[in-house]
């Protein structure tokens, strides 16, 4: 723990370069390669420092006097993505995620249990993260946040096998999947509710031209100009000055336009480690057929996505103020709207009325998921915040912190609180669950191989 103390104490922007120059020179890579990978990785921790700052520093004040005026309850302040990645990779389970993780996929490909190879190593922070929040609810135990990591990890493989034939079909890529736990949190969302809605007579042919509406929102569909309509409503709504209510809006604007550019960061890191990692798989399984793990990002240009994202947000920001329960206004993370979508289009085949329908019932969910993890993530991010002054985990005073990026997933939810507040049960369903998968998995695997072997 003193080894861990001290790593952990560096910071991710000093941790994570180190961390991941050494993965890459014992994959094989040049030390300059190595190197340079790493640094990108640090100096996107920075900027996520930064972005953050720009939040809690702007709009701390507003949302007091929003409240404060109309009497709302929403005292879980939206910290976005950075603050969870920060708190995900500055502990000491995030320390050793990405090996560990790789290591288990390793594993799960030998024995069949996965067919998809998980390059996607940047949101492997999305495991750390749920990892994390166990650690410390359950007494700073690393025991129990690998725990958690490792069943998240291994589940989302299994439904990224799943889904992967439809997400192949419908946008045409094939030997892809998406391991996100984020975006596979939907899919059970898709399957019942597109079901539901199927049931209606007529309902299947209610749809709009997506390509059509996304040239009629223009200027107005990207996520800088909504980052600036949402940050003067908030200073409207506060009833500040003119001068301060632009501010806000020019500041929401970068926010929202920084994060993507920040990310691009990571990818630009991790992208030389991944395909040394895809190279270092195909030798050794001898040409099998392999699905390569890639990030969402690959498909939120989808024009459906980009219609429904953009109605999604006002009508978010609506249902948090009135919903009974809520405490959790989106406002950072808004800019992760887009990655709601990518498994849930397979199964709507598009259609923009279904994908709202269901978009909107998994946001209501995940606002009170939000909302009840809040206090578990606020004890992560000032436990983080306390040991590196990193200020993306930094939370204003007078707030509890959260966040809709993977906080408002309903694999992370369950797993959070199976492990931390259901004793002995809910980690041995976890344990049975996972399990049930993989022999699953299994099974289709080898039939599918089977299958292919007779029509050679």
């Amino acid at each position: 723990m003193d080894v861990f103390s001290y790593i952990i104490s560096l910071g991710a922007s000093v941790m994570m370069p180190i961390i991941f120059t050494v993965i890459g020179l014992c994959i094989g890579m040049k030390f300059g390669q190595a190197l340079k990978s790493g640094l990108y990785v640090g100096v996107g921790f920075v900027g996520l420092g930064v972005v953050t700052a720009l939040l809690t520093t702007n709009f701390n004040d507003p949302l007091k006097a929003i409240c404060d005026l109309y009497h709302l309850q929403l005292n879980v302040f939206d910290m976005g993505w950075p603050a969870a990645a920060s708190v995900a990779y500055n502990t000491a389970v995030g320390a050793l995620i990405i090996p560990i993780c790789l290591g288990i996929n390793v594993l799960m490909l030998l024995t069949k249990t996965t067919s998809t190879l998980n390059i996607d190593l940047w949101n492997y922070w999305h495991y750390a993260f749920i990892g994390a929040v166990a650690y410390f609810v359950m007494g700073e135990s690393l025991a129990w946040g690998y725990f958690a990591a490792i069943v998240c990890y291994i589940i989302t493989l299994v439904l990224a096998d799943i889904t992967a034939t439809k997400f192949q079909k419908y946008y045409d890529l094939e030997g892809i999947s998406i391991p996100q736990p984020f975006c596979q949190s939907f899919m059970p969302f898709a399957v019942v509710i597109n079901k539901a809605l199927d049931k209606i007579p007529g309902f299947s042919r209610l749809d709009v031209d997506a390509e059509g509406l996304k040239r009629k929102f223009g200027v107005f569909g990207e996520p800088l100009l909504l980052g600036v309509i949402v940050g003067i409503l908030i200073g409207v709504a506060a009833h500040f000055d003119v001068k301060m209510v632009l501010t806000l809006g020019v500041t929401m604007g970068a926010v929202m336009e920084l994060i993507p550019r920040i990310t691009k960061l990571f990818i630009d890191g991790l992208k030389p480690i991944s395909v040394k990692a895809q190279e270092m798989v195909d030798k050794r399984l001898h040409g099998r057929k392999v699905h390569i793990g890639m990030s969402p990002a690959l498909v939120i240009g989808h024009p459906t996505t980009l219609v429904v994202s953009i109605l999604l947000i006002p009508t978010v920001l609506v249902v948090s103020v009135i919903l009974p329960g809520n405490q959790f206004l989106p406002l950072a993370s808004l800019a992760g709207m887009f990655y709601l979508f990518p498994i849930v289009l397979p199964y709507t085949k598009g259609n923009v009325v279904k994908t709202f329908i269901i978009g909107l019932v998994a946001l209501i969910f995940g606002l009170y998921f939000v909302t009840d993890m809040a206090p578990d993530f606020t004890l992560a991010a000032n436990a983080v915040f306390e040991a590196t002054k990193d200020k993306a985990a930094q939370i204003p005073q007078g707030f509890t912190g959260g966040a809709l990026d993977f906080a408002s997933s309903l694999i992370g939810w369950v797993i959070y609180k199976l492990t931390c507040y259901v004793r002995y049960v809910g980690p041995a369903s976890l344990v049975l669950l996972t399990l049930a998968l993989m022999v699953y998995n299994h099974k289709q695997i080898v039939k599918n191989e089977k299958l292919a072997n007779s029509n050679k």
